[in-house]
């Protein structure tokens, strides 16, 4: 039998190409498959707040987010009081991810002896790729009891309820990561005070704004502003707003800022903020988060 080179030659060359056409429908199917899976963004804002609201971020399953919060106080309190050094108020929180959506916390705040517990829905994730979701969401809803004496909170009582001493705040958390520099998030903001002054309304409508700038591999600078149409009919009071840095430390984070609002409980600085900007009613605070495993996660 005669053995043809030129024959041999050309059923090789088919035989690889059809060998290397296989491999690239294989590849195509493999990179359509990545292409559908999530891509979330993540870190959108380092810490579960902003300043004093929430950010859209919450704890991981079975993390616990163990934070303490500082405010002196005023700066234009002067050299006796050391510019608001002296004076202080300070709040401890807990904040658990009972999965990976869903995040539980407690607090207690020296301002009004206040105890408030809160939740926080992830409903949207941002997503790029394939499966674009352009936004982050996330339900916050929120219930504050004051627990100072009767007499404290109105001299002429001595018989105030528990109901009398709750307030809500319930908020929509809506982000989005424009670059690993950029975040910015608004929120949407309904308050409920069941006890007010006789010249306030019970009902306040805010919408509030946050945003993060990363400079550094480790620091970033945030800030963050209510609108209320409560300080458009009450002299006294004053939208919030807050300057300030986050500056990561291995596991822990730290943030340093200026605020007009002393409070942190979310129906106290959204409804009773009386420092001003244009006096020098600020007030210097630090946050300090450090977040712990609890057990052991789902694999």
């Amino acid at each position: 039998m005669k053995i043809n080179i030129t024959q041999i030659v050309i059923a090789t060359i088919l035989m690889l190409s059809s060998s290397i056409n296989a491999q690239d429908d294989l590849l195509s199917i493999l990179d359509d498959i990545v292409e559908e899976d999530k891509m979330e963004v993540a870190y959108t804002f380092k810490s579960t707040r902003i300043i004093n609201s929430h950010s859209i971020e919450r704890m991981k399953a079975k993390q616990l987010d163990f934070r303490v919060n500082h405010r002196f106080g005023e700066l234009n309190s002067g050299s006796y009081d050391l510019w608001g050094l002296d004076n202080a108020l300070i709040s401890f929180d807990l904040g658990y991810g009972i999965t990976d959506w869903l995040m539980a916390s407690i607090r207690r705040s020296t301002y009004e002896k206040t105890y408030d517990g809160s939740l926080k829905f992830s409903v949207l994730r941002q997503q790029t790729g394939k499966r674009n979701i352009p936004i982050a969401l996330s339900i916050y809803t929120n219930a504050a009891i004051n627990t100072l004496k009767d007499e404290l909170i109105d001299s002429n009582r001595d018989d105030i309820p528990l109901s009398l001493r709750l307030a809500f705040t319930n908020q929509l958390l809506i982000a989005h990561k424009f670059s690993e520099s950029i975040s910015l998030q608004i929120m949407p903001t309904f308050v409920h005070r069941n006890l007010v002054n006789y010249d306030e309304e019970n009902n306040i409508v805010a919408m509030g704004v946050g945003g993060r700038y990363k400079f550094h591999r480790r620091v970033a600078f945030m800030c963050e502003y209510f609108w209320t149409n409560h300080t458009a009919n009450n002299d006294n009071y004053f939208n919030p707003l807050s300057l300030g840095f986050d500056i990561e430390t291995g596991g822990h984070v730290f943030q340093l800022f200026l605020s007009n609002s002393r409070i942190m409980e979310e129906s106290g600085f959204i409804s009773k903020t009386t420092g001003s900007w244009n006096d020098g009613g600020i007030y210097f605070g630090f946050n300090i988060s450090r977040v712990f495993a609890i057990g052991k996660p789902k694999e």
